[in-house]
C-alpha cells in the first residue's frame, strides 16, 4: 500500500457497530471482489469489496471476513481469512500477508488460511440459527455480471437451505452512511491531496494545453503524495466539453476565452475525495463567465445551508430547484413569465442544471446512503450545483465534500480556493 498505516481501532469500530445490528446466534461473511480479466491473460487491477475494507482494512485479494459474536468458542467470534501465502507466486505477484501483518492491519486476532475454512464453515454454520450475507445493494448499481457475492449466496443457500437467511447491505447502508471521526481523518487526508493537487493545477493551465496533460499532472501530484489512485476517472472538459457530465475523453486542447471544468478527486487509504473546480484557461474571467460563476457559487452556498440533520435528500433538491429557478431568471437563463406556465414536473431550471445536487461520499465516490430517509449526524456528502448553457457553450461546476456534525456542517474543502479571486489569484503566479 502507498499511503500511511491506518490505526486498527476503526476496523474494530465498524465490526463493532455492525455486531450490534445483527440477530442473536447469527454469523455474518463478506467475501472478496473478484479479480477480473482484462484481455489475453491480464487482469484489472484489483479493488477491494468496500464492505471487506470497512470491516477489516484488507485490500488483498481472496480475503474473507466472519463475525459470529455468540460463537461458543470466543477465538472463533472475529475471523478474517486469507490465501496461504506462495513462495512462486510470490515471485510473480509479490508478497502477501502474513498471519501477524493481517492482525495489525485489521485487528482481527484469529486468521484462517482459506484451504483451511471449508471444515471450520460448516461447523459455525451449524452452530448459527441466522446467516447474513453481503450484497451489492447501491442504489446506482449498473452491471449484468454475477460477481463473486452472488455466486457465493447460491453456494450458500444450496448448502444451507434450512437456515434463515438475512441481508448485510440493510445494515451496512445504516452504518456506512454515518462515518467515525476515525473514517473523516483518511478522507481529509484524501482531500488535502487533492487541494493541493489543484492549486498545482491553477498554475499550470494556460492556453494551449490538452485536457490529457491536466490529467497526467493530477496522476502525477496524487500518486507522489501517497494516494492510491484517483477516486474516479478525471473530468478535464474545456469549453462546450464541461456540458457532458460525465466527460472522460480529455483529449481536447483549452483555448483562450474558455473556462475548463475539472472534476477529480485522490483516492487515499481507500476512501475517496470528490472536488469539482472550474477556471478560466487565460487566468481571468470574462464578465459573462464571472456572473455565471457566481451564480453557481450561490446555489453551492444555499445548498450548504440546507444541508442539515432532519431534511431529505429530495426535499433538498426540490428546495435547491426553487433557488436555482430565482438565480437563472437573474442571469438571464428564464423569464418570469415562463416559469409561472412552467410543468412542475418538468420544472425549467432542469434545462440548465440536469443533475442531482449531492450524493454520499466514503469509501466509494457514490457511496452507500438512502435519499428519501432524514439525514443524520455523521453522514457526509458532495454538494455540486452546476449551471450548463448549450447557447453559450459554457458549463460550470462546483463541488465540496460537506459533513454533518451535531455542532453544523463541517466543509472539508474550505481551504481549497474556490472564489473568482481566489483562483484568479492563484493563477496569476505560473510555475
Amino acid at each position: 500500500m502507498k499511503y500511511d498505516p491506518i490505526p486498527s481501532v476503526l476496523f474494530t469500530t465498524n465490526r463493532k457497530r455492525f455486531v450490534k445490528e445483527m440477530l442473536p446466534n447469527s454469523i455474518a461473511i463478506f467475501v472478496s471482489n473478484d479479480e477480473w480479466p482484462y484481455n489475453g491473460d491480464a487482469l484489472h487491477s484489483f479493488k477491494q469489496n468496500s464492505n471487506i475494507v470497512w470491516l477489516s482494512g484488507i485490500t488483498q485479494e481472496k480475503t474473507m471476513v466472519i463475525l459470529f459474536p455468540d460463537c461458543p468458542d470466543a477465538k472463533f467470534r472475529e475471523v478474517l481469512v486469507l490465501e496461504r501465502p506462495n513462495e512462486l507466486k510470490e515471485k510473480w505477484d509479490g508478497k502477501r500477508l502474513r498471519a501477524g501483518e493481517a492482525k495489525e492491519i485489521s485487528g482481527i486476532a484469529t486468521i484462517v488460511w482459506l484451504d483451511t475454512l471449508p471444515g471450520l464453515l460448516q461447523t459455525w454454520i451449524h452452530l448459527a440459527d441466522h446467516i447474513y450475507l453481503d450484497s451489492n445493494e447501491n442504489d446506482r448499481k449498473a452491471t449484468e455480471i454475477k460477481s463473486n457475492e452472488y455466486r457465493f449466496i447460491e453456494q450458500m443457500k444450496d448448502a444451507y437451505p434450512l437456515h434463515q437467511y438475512h441481508r448485510s447491505a440493510r445494515i451496512l447502508k445504516k452504518l456506512r452512511a454515518i462515518k467515525t471521526r476515525h473514517e473523516i481523518d483518511q478522507i481529509q487526508q484524501a482531500i488535502n491531496i487533492t487541494g493541493n493537487t489543484f492549486k498545482r493545477l491553477l498554475r499550470f493551465i494556460r492556453p494551449g494545453v490538452h485536457e490529457f496533460e491536466i490529467e497526467a499532472e493530477i496522476w502525477h501530484e496524487f500518486l507522489r503524495s501517497r494516494a492510491t489512485r484517483p477516486a474516479y476517472s478525471s473530468i478535464i472538459a474545456s469549453g462546450d466539453n464541461a456540458r457532458t457530465l460525465h466527460y472522460v475523453s480529455n483529449n481536447g486542447v483549452c483555448k483562450s476565452g474558455e473556462l475548463v471544468l475539472m472534476d477529480f478527486g485522490a483516492e487515499y487509504a481507500n476512501y475517496c475525495a470528490d472536488l469539482t473546480r472550474t477556471v478560466p484557461v487565460d487566468g481571468k474571467f470574462t464578465k459573462r463567465q464571472k456572473e455565471v460563476y457566481n451564480a453557481c457559487l450561490h446555489l453551492h452556498n444555499y445548498a450548504k445551508s440546507l444541508l442539515k440533520p432532519g431534511i431529505t435528500i429530495l426535499d433538498y433538491t426540490d428546495k435547491v430547484g426553487v433557488e436555482a429557478t430565482k438565480t437563472f431568471i437573474k442571469i438571464g437563463l428564464l423569464r418570469s413569465s415562463d416559469v409561472k406556465n412552467q410543468d412542475p414536473e418538468s420544472p425549467l431550471y432542469r434545462k440548465y442544471l440536469y443533475h442531482g445536487i449531492s450524493h454520499h461520499l466514503g469509501l466509494d465516490v457514490h457511496d452507500l446512503g438512502t435519499r428519501t430517509e432524514p439525514i443524520r449526524e455523521g453522514m457526509l456528502f458532495t454538494v455540486e450545483p452546476g449551471i450548463y448553457i448549450e447557447e453559450e457553450k459554457m458549463g460550470i461546476r462546483i463541488e465540496n465534500n460537506i459533513w454533518i456534525t451535531r455542532r453544523g456542517n463541517v466543509d472539508l474543502m474550505k481551504d481549497i480556493p474556490i472564489t473568482t479571486d481566489e483562483i484568479e489569484r492563484y493563477m496569476r503566479h505560473k510555475k
